[in-house]
């Protein structure tokens, strides 16, 4: 058929010996329909191709015809196009994947290319120039490789693991550049060439930041010398502080350091081999290919700017304009991110998330941007045809637009994608002429059958699940995900409708399945729910009743008996609790359309006696069963791929669970699960599964019949399948490819006639009821699905959260119950609507008993109102709860539970958080007490508030003490070392003096004694360390040294904490005898108080919770605040004891003998002093009688009576004033006593502060220690991270080194070649004379001529209209075999005999012809061989400069580790010390202008500084005595110099005096000053005279001005006369010039040439002489001067000589 390519014929399937071959040519591939959202391209001007599942569709823009090329191994993997070239490339995705490039139109395979790739190719790219092909390969390679896919070549390959790319393009100038990225990064990939070889070399490029701010390059591994800390030691890299010394230590950053950048979406070539790229972020970007640098684009809006003319396009046209206009302000207002670019001579169009086509024009840094036209999705993909006139443009659901910018026309939707995959497809009645699909996003397509001709489309904006034809009309049901079922009508095919709508329930629809008359819709739905719905139109698709499953339905299959007219129904179940399948089979009577309501109950499920409801149970568990008439039925088994056949008994009953097993088994070697379908004669089984392959088996053998590979398993196998009617067609769709696809059987053989026969058949019986349904059909109305669909989002979740509300009863409103069913009952599931409609009924037939009820109801709730008001009036103890009102005893029970419930949760919940506490105080105890063999504690003053702790400490482990008693040993044996190896040097070193040793010896021990202290940097001496087993702080520079060091540091400071908690143990003790002595005193003080009968509280000292910590650990009757919970028990004990108690304190009130002694004796037997305060004397009795009455006797009793109470009172006052004093005496006494413990307690505390202070002073040291281990660490490291990196640029520089080796011998090897063919040739030019030596010489120089000459050559045809943006791209292997063939094309022309010179024989010209050619040839080679040669050069140059550059980095390492090894030998002798300095003390005063710098300070030791001092001191002493003796001899010396110099400038003053005696002229004037006596008047005389003189002349200046001025008059008269004459003299001349000229001609015409040569050598000769006579005369004029001078010379004879004298 037309459009199939040469993929068509069936594959061989060797793939597994289980399978069977198919029979030649039995199916064929008869149209393929699908969508893409990836990898469109133009693979001519005219023609787009794009994959699809495992095809690949060619579509004609114009005419829409379509092509398919099918790939033999199942899914096509990575596609590309190449326009220019019309092929094709595309991998299979198999294991050792395969790439295949075909051409176009005639689909012929160019090459087949295999390369080292394992599992798949992601990404495949052509070059725009050359036969070049790009591929990059998936996990585990991540290989990119380059082609030359015309001569099946790998030039080259590189591997970079982990690195995915989901972007690759080739420079369009360049094909030796691409460009690849990623969600990450951009990557340049430079192509270098070296004759035949071929090297990848990556350069990625810096990206901004997120923000579009460039990032900063730090070198992370490298260190920066300007970054320097002079305290803490060398500023080293991160990766040596973090540790790292191997690769990672190049490239690691902290988290928090590194900073994220764009993400990019798009690249884009220009014409000037840059780049633009777009970003997830929004941002618009340059790159510039050569230096990599990225640039972010500004949009600046043009002044004058034009909005272009847009067209759009919306997916729900039936959408109100508001919400479209909200759409796309909401759409437009964000930031677009650009997805899709395409380079044109005029800009640069670019689309993206915001699905409009915008053209920009760039201009430096800044871009203006017009908006082209709006497709209202996002856009992926922008690609132009190979002319530039149209551009292709594609978005992310699979639509593809065609534009075309310079004619500037309407957008065409060229493809209607749908917006998902193929869900279902099946055949429209009576199915031979359409075909119906529809997408899992609900779109409803309609096909032509015969050439998959696109129909129409009908959108129902809802998810739908399943789908099928009726046999009986032309309408489509389809079901949805939230229950629908719409019903279409396709009488006319070019315009589908949904005619009606059915909500069956709120679960999803899984299964549609017509019975083969078409009366009935069987519809599965979730949960086991199975609906029956009449097919036909004219009962407006009634749904007839229902009924449930054991379980969920995996499958149903209809069988119908033509003669009984009756429909037998499988359900196919597979319950998880037995592991097999269930086969539940009914029937469907014809009573239950005829006479529906006595086959339904109530609530709409069917009755069993009507369905006849059968159950089998089968062997094996199913994932697809199909029935025949006869009881067959065939089974796909679930787990295993195996195809079983079963016969069902006719007799069975329900309660018969006997299990059937499998008459015939046949393995698949397809993957499990799969699905079988039956053909409509039941003649062909087919089976289909995730594989994607399609069998075809005999309905009675089960042998394959046929296969094809329509599908794969990358796209989720195949998803459904449908036979035809007449058999001739099979429709399978793919499920997650988006392909559906057409097969037909090739040959017509019995199975083909049968299938024909029978489908008369079909349609001689359903004839009649077909037109009839299809006319009511026609005449339904449309069901409107713009207002229901609108209705159903704002209502469905109402209705659901109304019928999922249990129905409640509410007595005060009889019609409550009705408003709760606020819904219609078309907004209402059908079974919904049976279910309320079955209750109305109960309510209007119990509507009395209701009523009753009600009213008693009523009462009683009256009743208990009244009831719970009376309790609200009542006392709170009499209240009852409100629960006890409520009269639901089982309420009750239930809220009783749940409360008990809710203790018994509450009551664990705090039993498991007091376990938590528990656990958490035994830990924190372990570890912070019992762990402690010294326990924390404190001592308080009595009366201060200071307060001091002693050091908790742990005992030292048996490790930590074995590690110390080894370092102590160690420094024992390095001290008797180094106190030999001293014995030895100063026996060998000279003897000194006794009384200067024992001087030196008495010095060093005084100053050792006041430095010791100072050096070692601590006091820990004084608080019980011994610092003698220390190192000295000078000699820490080996890592032992200073870890043992830090080992003694921990050991005096265990014992300093141990010396200091041995003085508070101490005081601790002492603290509790005071406590205990003071509280001897109180008790005498509370008795003389309680005697005195004083009002003062006795101080009672006690111990703190400080104190005595573990009083922390228990707990104390007093601290519980709440009543003790006591047992039955327990209570019933202490009372017991409590009565016991009772009765011993009233059995000793009651003793005679207590009574007795109270009475008599005050209770005691004997009075003590202390009671003598207490003493009373009893007055007499007769004091109450007045004192007349009184007798003497009484009398003087009475005055006994009152001596005896003045004694009393004087000896009680004596004792009170006693117990005074001695109460004074106490309180001072234990205010003394308590005042010098709390002075002991300050002592302790201050000891206590200064403890603290040795021990900061020893961790002070500790943690220089460490961190100077810690920096040494550090160091090793990095170290250890150069050299690493060292050793990795060497073995680099060897690699390099041996490239540069190889490329130069190679460069070497090859100009040897071209210099051979250089000479070759020059000899080939001068052999030329040599061989036609037989050729006449005028004939030879004619050739010669003929030989050097050249065609011109071709010249490029620019077409200046052209919109490629590229141009012609010269350099390329097409463009110089074009060329010479052009040349060759030339040579033939100028070998043509009619260019043969005249005279010349035919066999010369021949041999001529055939020289110049093989001359040109030569030429020819000589040239490719140059160019080849300079790019050998170049890249020789490239592996130079690569070796140089890492020969640099080799050095900058070295530098670096020189620099390292300086900085760490510094570290190790600049040691950090510790000194002890005295407070207060200023050692130097520093001012404004002086700031003390210790940077470059050395510490030596104090007697090194005094040594040099006494030795400064005696050197400068000797020093100042030898310049006071230079001093002076100087001062003599100067003055001599002085004289010296005074007596020579003299005897120069004298000479010159004398020279200028010698040298003065006698002159005239001189000579009359010399003779005359009086000189001045003379003088006077003669300026006289020489004035009257000047007078004289003055005047006869005047007289010749006068004379000039009349002469320059005279002369300007003769001036213009002369101007007159000349201007006469010039017309003269004029006029002579013409006559001259005359003449001229007239002598050049009479040939006067002898006489002009005669008048010419005479002239010659008066030259000739004159010039001579001017020679003579200067000859003459010479020796006139020479005479001249001779006479001067005789003449200065005669005057006087003076000569200069010398002295």
């Amino acid at each position: 058929m037309p459009g199939l390519g040469a993929m068509e014929s069936d594959e061989e399937n060797g793939e597994d010996n289980g399978r069977r071959r198919a029979r030649e040519a039995e199916l064929e591939m008869r149209w393929v329909q699908g969508f893409t959202n990836r990898n469109v391209g133009f693979v001519n001007n005219k023609t787009i191709c794009y994959p699809c599942g495992n095809y690949i569709l060619f579509v004609d823009i114009e005419t829409k015809k379509k092509t398919v090329l099918k790939c033999k191994n199942g899914h096509v993997g990575a596609f590309a196009v190449n326009g220019n070239s019309q092929v094709v490339a595309f991998s299979d995705q198999k294991l050792n994947p395969v790439i295949y490039i075909y051409t176009f139109p005639g689909l012929v395979k160019q090459s087949e290319i295999k390369g080292e790739a394992q599992l798949d190719y992601s990404l495949l790219a052509f070059s725009y120039m050359g036969p070049y092909l790009a591929s990059y390969s998936s996990v585990p390679e991540f290989a990119l490789s380059i082609w030359d896919w015309q001569e099946n070549i790998l030039l080259c390959s590189k591997s970079q693991p982990g690195v995915k790319v989901t972007s690759m393009s080739f420079n369009p100038m360049n094909w030796h550049q691409l460009c690849l990225s990623n969600e990450n990064s951009l990557t340049v990939w430079n192509i270098e060439r070296n004759d035949q070889e071929h090297h990848l070399k990556s350069k990625p490029v810096r990206l901004p930041a997120e923000d579009g701010s460039p990032m900063c390059k730090l070198d992370v591994f490298f260190s920066h010398p300007g970054i320097q800390d002079l305290y803490y030691g060398p500023v080293l890299p991160i990766s040596a502080i973090a540790g790292l010394a191997g690769d990672e230590a190049e490239t690691f950053r902290p988290k928090d350091d590194i900073q994220p950048s764009v993400h990019p979406t798009v690249h884009c070539w220009s014409a000037t081999s840059d780049l633009y790229m777009g970003c997830e972020e929004g941002h618009f970007l340059a790159i510039n290919a050569e230096t990599l640098k990225a640039s972010l684009l500004y949009y600046k809006p043009a002044q004058d700017a034009k909005e272009r003319r847009r067209t759009k396009f919306r997916s729900f046209p039936l959408l109100c304009d508001d919400s479209l206009k909200k759409e796309e302000d909401k759409r437009r207002t964000q930031k677009p991110v650009l997805l899709a670019m395409a380079y044109h001579k005029d800009g640069l169009y670019a689309a993206g998330s915001d699905g409009i086509v915008h053209f920009y024009q760039i201009k430096g840094t800044h871009y203006q941007m017009d908006d082209s036209f709006d497709v209202s999705e996002p856009i992926t993909s922008l690609v132009f045809s190979p002319d530039y006139n149209t551009l292709l443009v594609e978005t992310d659901k699979g639509s593809v637009y065609v534009y075309q910018p310079s004619q500037n026309e309407e957008v065409i939707k060229l493809l209607d994608a749908c917006n998902d995959n193929f869900l279902s497809a099946d055949f429209l009645t009576p199915g031979n002429k359409y075909c119906v699909s529809v997408a899992i996003s609900g779109e409803v397509h309609v096909w032509l059958l015969e050439d998959g001709t696109f129909i129409s489309k009908l959108c129902l904006n809802t998810q739908a699940t399943a789908m099928g034809c009726c046999p009986s009309s032309c309408s489509v049901a389809v079901g949805t995900k939230v229950g629908h079922v719409y019903f279409i009508d396709v009488t006319k095919a070019e315009t589908p409708r949904v005619v009606h709508r059915v909500l069956l329930s709120n679960l999803p629809v899984h299964h549609l399945q017509y019975d083969q008359s078409g009366q009935y819709l069987i519809t599965g739905v979730a949960e086991g729910h199975i609906f029956i719905l009449d097919a036909r139109p004219s009962k407006l698709f009634q749904v007839l009743g229902y009924l449930v499953m054991s379980n969920e339905v995996l499958g149903l299959s209809a069988v119908y008996d033509v003669e009984s007219e009756l429909v037998e129904v499988m359900a196919l179940l597979c319950p998880p609790d037995i592991k097999r399948a269930r086969l539940e089979i009914f029937c469907l009577p014809t009573a239950i359309t005829i006479d529906n309501d006595e086959c339904i109950d109530e609530r709409g499920m069917l009755k069993n006696r009507v369905i006849q409801k059968r159950q089998y149970e089968l062997d094996y568990p199913l994932s697809s069963a199909v029935r025949q008439k006869d009881d067959t039925v065939y089974g796909y088994c679930n787990h295993a791929p195996f195809i079983c056949k079963y016969h069902l008994a006719k007799k069975k009953t329900w309660k018969d669970v006997s299990v059937t097993l499998s008459e015939k088994k046949i393995p698949s070697n397809q993957f499990a699960p799969g699905f079988l379908h039956l053909s409509p004669n039941s003649q062909l089984l087919a089976s289909v599964a995730k594989d994607g392959v399609l069998f075809i088996h005999d309905a009675v053998t089960l042998e394959t019949v046929a296969q094809e590979h329509c599908h794969s398993y990358q796209g989720e196998g195949i998803g459904s399948l449908s036979f035809s009617l007449d058999g001739q067609f099979i429709l399978v769709n793919g499920v997650d490819d988006g392909t559906l696809v057409c097969l037909k059987w090739k040959t017509g053989g019995d199975e083909m006639k049968e299938a024909t026969d029978y489908w008369r058949l079909i349609l001689a019986v359903l004839n009649n009821s077909i037109y009839n349904e299809n006319n009511v059909l026609k005449s339904m109305a449309e069901w409107n699905i713009a207002t229901e669909s609108l209705l159903e989002s704002s209502l469905e979740k109402e209705s659901q959260e109304v019928l999922q509300k249990k129905p409640s009863v509410e007595v005060t409103d009889e019609d409550s119950y009705h408003n709760l069913n606020i819904l219609s009952t078309d907004e209402m599931t059908w079974l919904n609507q049976k279910v309320q409609k079955a209750i109305q009924e109960e309510i209007k037939k119990f509507a009395d008993k209701r009523k009753e009820l009600k009213k008693g109801i009523k009462k009683l709730r009256k009743t208990i109102q009244e009831m719970m008001y009376e309790n609200e009036q009542v006392p709170d103890i009499e209240r009852l709860d409100q629960q006890e009102f409520n009269l639901d005893i089982e309420e009750q029970e239930r809220l009783q539970a749940e409360s008990e419930q809710e203790v018994a949760r509450v009551r664990k919940e705090i039993e498991m958080e007091n376990l938590a506490k528990c656990y958490l105080r035994d830990i924190i105890k372990k570890e912070c007490w019992d762990s402690m063999s010294i326990k924390g504690h404190a001592i308080k003053c009595f009366h201060a508030a200071y307060k001091v702790t002693n050091y908790p400490m742990k005992e030292r482990s048996k490790e930590e003490l074995e590690v110390l008693e080894r370092v102590l040993q160690l420094k024992k044996i390095e001290s008797a070392d180094l106190k030999i190896r001293k014995e030895i040097v100063e026996f060998q070193s000279q003897a000194v003096p006794p009384k200067e040793e024992g001087e030196k010896v008495e010095e060093e021990a005084v100053t050792d004694e006041s430095t010791s202290n100072s050096l070692i940097g601590s006091l820990s001496a004084q608080f019980g360390g011994d610092t003698s087993i220390l190192y000295h702080q000078m000699d820490l520079h080996t890592r032992e040294e200073k870890i043992n060091q830090i080992i003694l540091l921990q050991d005096i400071i265990y014992k300093v904490k141990t010396a200091f908690n041995k003085e508070f143990d101490t005081v601790a003790r002492q603290k509790e005898q005071e406590i205990a002595r003071v509280k001897e005193r109180n008790l005498r003080i509370q008795e003389i108080v309680e005697q005195l009968e004083l009002q003062e509280e006795v101080w009672e000292p006690a111990l703190t919770d400080d104190e005595i910590p573990e009083r922390a650990l228990t707990v104390q009757d007093s601290e519980i605040k709440v009543e003790k919970y006591l047992t039955p028990q327990q209570r019933a004990k202490a009372e017991m004891m409590a009565k016991i108690e009772m009765e011993r304190r009233l059995a000793a009130l009651n003793s005679a003998r207590q009574r007795a002694l109270y009475d008599m004796m005050g209770g005691v037997l004997e009075i003590k002093k202390e009671d003598i305060l207490k003493i009373e004397i009893p007055p007499p009795p007769f004091v109450s009688k007045p004192d007349t009455l009184w007798n003497e006797e009484e009398k003087k009793v009475f005055k006994e009576y009152e001596k005896k109470v003045k004694e009393l009172n004087e000896e009680r006052e004596k004792y009170r004033k006693t117990l005074e004093t001695e109460l004074k005496k106490l309180q001072t006494s234990i205010q003394e006593t308590t005042q010098t413990f709390d002075d002991t307690v300050s002592k302790l505390f201050e000891r206590k502060v200064k403890s603290e202070m040795v021990i900061y002073q020893e961790e002070l040291k500790i943690n220089n220690l460490l961190y100077s281990l810690l920096l040494d660490e550090e160091l090793s490291t990095r170290e250890a991270g150069l050299n690493h990196f060292l050793d990795k640029k060497r073995k680099e520089k060897l690699s390099t080194a041996e490239a540069v080796q190889v490329a130069r011998a190679q460069v070497d090897a090859y100009r040897e070649t071209y210099d051979n063919l250089a000479a070759e040739d020059k000899i080939l030019e001068r052999g030329f004379k040599k061989e036609f030596s037989d050729v006449p010489a005028h004939h030879i120089d004619h050739l010669f001529k003929l030989y050097k000459r050249r065609p011109r050559a071709q010249k490029i045809k620019m077409h200046l209209d052209t919109a490629n943006p590229y141009g012609d791209r010269p350099g390329s292997a097409r463009a110089y075999k074009e060329a010479l063939a052009h040349l060759m094309k030339a040579i033939d022309e100028m070998d043509d005999p009619e260019n043969m010179p005249e005279g010349l024989d035919l066999p010369v010209w021949e041999r001529f012809c055939l020289a110049r050619r093989t001359k040109v040839e030569s030429e020819q080679l000589v040239k490719r061989k140059a160019l080849t040669l300079a790019e050998m050069q170049a890249f020789l140059q490239k592996r130079m400069d690569d070796d140089e550059k890492i020969r640099m980095d080799i050095e900058k390492i070295l530098n670096e580790l020189n620099t390292l090894r300086e900085e760490k030998m510094r570290f190790q002798l600049d040691l950090t010390v510790q000194f002890l300095l005295k407070q207060g003390q200023v050692e130097l005063e520093s001012a404004a202008e002086l700031i003390p710098d210790y940077t470059d300070a050395i510490l030596l030791h104090k007697s090194v500084i005094e040594e040099l001092n006494c030795t400064i001191r005696a050197q400068g002493e000797k020093k100042i005595a030898s310049m006071v003796e230079s001093k002076d001899f100087s001062k003599g010396i100067f003055q001599l110099e002085w004289e010296h110099k005074k007596m020579k400038m003299l005897m120069e003053d004298l000479n010159q005096r004398a020279r200028d005696i010698q040298n003065l002229h006698v002159s005239r004037d001189r000579q009359l000053f010399l003779r005359i006596l009086n000189y001045d008047s003379r003088i006077t005389h003669q300026v006289s005279v020489m004035e009257q003189t000047l007078g004289v002349m003055d005047k006869l200046h005047k007289k010749k001005v006068k004379n000039c001025q009349k002469v320059f008059k005279d002369l300007e008269k003769r001036i213009s006369l002369k101007e007159q004459a000349n201007y006469k003299l010039s017309q003269e001349l004029q006029e002579m010039l013409v006559s001259v000229s005359e003449r001229r001609h007239i002598f050049e015409a009479a040939d006067t040439q002898l006489v002009s040569e005669k008048a010419a050598k005479e002239h010659y000769q008066d030259i000739v002489q004159r010039r001579q006579l001017v020679d003579l005369a200067k000859e003459q004029a010479q020796e006139i001067s020479v005479l001249q001078a001779e006479v001067e010379r005789l003449r200065m004879r005669t005057f006087p000589a003076l000569f200069e004298m010398e002295y």
